[in-house]
């Protein structure tokens, strides 16, 4: 039997346990407020010592798993992880994520690097799974996680000054998809995708807690893939038209400004009008894909479908709506793809009660974030023995930001321990 449909069956959204309100910091490291403003955020979640990539994953996809009856649950035969925060080489985050699941052993783990691009990589890799029919009615899941793990430098800020800016945009979190031949919450259009890459040097993680490149560099690139690749789309799809044919607009969003100039350029390419009409349909088919990326920060691999969840929760699904969505990751590989959301689908995402998570986060101090970041070194990547103690999540535990949550307890010979919360 041949599969028609395909796409999200479930989905939902991690913020983590603490968040930082990103003025505050922008006031404290005496960033020029005017270019800040620009960012177009409002605060960032922040990854405590106890949180690690492995944390933000299960903590995403336990709510989607634990709603499957053992039937379904024994259907999910593979668990793709999307990062670029990885802890290890060699082995991938997907083995702990699919061990504190609970999934059946019968089951295909792996993780996915490409930068940015590797949650879109992740989805399509299981939206192809799904339509080959190797295994009828099997589900995939996939985890888009990243987190960005500042070190302190000095007293003058956490990142030099060309890179200042990512400081206040730099977040951390995790989506987690339910991808199956029952697409409630998002059908994908099948074919109807533009891919466009090509070699780039504009970001990179030349460390595993450092960035280089070029920003500029990395702006030109996302505008020039955002078009080339809805033009491959158009070259697919017969008669296609970027004003009327998508009734909103999901976008890689490193921050909110970026997101406004890209379609602000995609609008003057493809659909010609003053820039207050411009300004308009951006509050119209955009604005609501910044809900939850606003309060998360770049989530890289993730912050696609973090505007995705974001359109599905706060757009009018009232009749059937086909959502446009652009992926773009450094290096680099882009892709325009489509889909429809019913009101169905905004039904699942607002049970998830995504923005409910994300109030009780824990309000951080500049000071305790701070303690954050000069900490950060006992737990980054290649760490072999730690006993974790942070007293920031102490005060998160005491608040009930992470009850009920998987926390990383102890790094034992690279080997890494985790609990869940009371």
């Amino acid at each position: 039997m041949s599969v028609t449909e395909v796409g999200i069956e479930a989905m939902n959204v991690y913020g983590g346990g603490a968040f930082l309100d990103v003025r505050r910091l922008a006031e404290h490291r005496g960033l020029d407020l005017k270019r800040f403003n620009n960012l177009m955020m409002e605060q960032k979640s922040v990854a405590l010592h106890s949180e690690d990539p492995v944390t933000f994953a299960v903590n995403a996809a336990k709510p989607l798993v634990d709603v499957l009856t053992d039937e379904e649950k024994n259907r999910i035969e593979l668990v793709i992880t999307c990062t670029e925060s990885g802890i290890d080489f060699g082995k991938s985050i997907s083995t702990y994520v699919h061990d504190y699941l609970g999934l059946k052993k019968n089951c295909r783990v792996f993780e996915l690097k490409q930068a940015c691009y590797s949650g879109t990589a992740g989805f399509h890799t299981a939206v192809q799974f799904v339509l080959s029919q190797a295994s009828p009615g099997a589900k995939a899941l996939v985890i888009a996680v990243d987190l960005c793990r500042f070190l302190m430098i000095g007293k003058e800020g956490a990142q030099a000054p060309e890179w200042a800016f990512s400081e206040p945009s730099g977040g951390a979190g995790a989506v987690a998809m339910l991808i199956s031949d029952r697409p409630r919450v998002f059908r994908l259009d099948v074919g109807a995708s533009g891919y466009y890459s090509y070699e780039v040097m504009d970001t990179c993680r030349p460390e595993p807690d450092s960035e280089a490149g070029s920003a500029d560099l990395s702006l030109m690139s996302y505008l020039d893939c955002c078009q080339q690749a809805f033009i491959e789309y158009q070259n697919r799809v017969e008669d296609v038209d970027y004003m009327r044919d998508f009734q909103y607009l999901a976008f890689h969003t490193p921050f909110g400004g970026m997101v406004k100039g890209a379609h602000r350029t995609m609008m003057r390419k493809f659909a010609p009008m003053a820039p207050g009409e411009i300004d308009a349909d951006f509050e119209r088919r955009v604005a609501a894909g910044l809900t939850f990326c606003q309060r998360v920060g770049n989530i890289m691999g993730g912050t696609v479908f973090l505007s995705l969840a974001g359109i599905i929760s706060e757009g009018d699904f009232s009749s059937p709506r086909r959502i446009g969505c652009f992926s773009y990751g450094s290096g680099c590989c882009s892709e325009f793809f489509s889909g429809s959301v019913t009101a169905e689908g905004q039904r699942l995402v607002r049970e998830r009660l995504i923005a409910n998570q994300l109030d009780r986060r824990y309000a951080l101090s500049i000071e305790e974030y701070e303690s954050v970041l000069e900490g950060n070194h006992a737990v980054r990547f290649g760490t072999k023995n730690m006993e974790i103690d942070c007293p920031i999540t102490k005060s998160a535990s005491m608040a009930g930001a992470v009850a009920g949550k998987l926390l990383l307890t102890r790094i034992q010979n690279y080997h890494r321990e985790y609990a869940f919360q009371p």
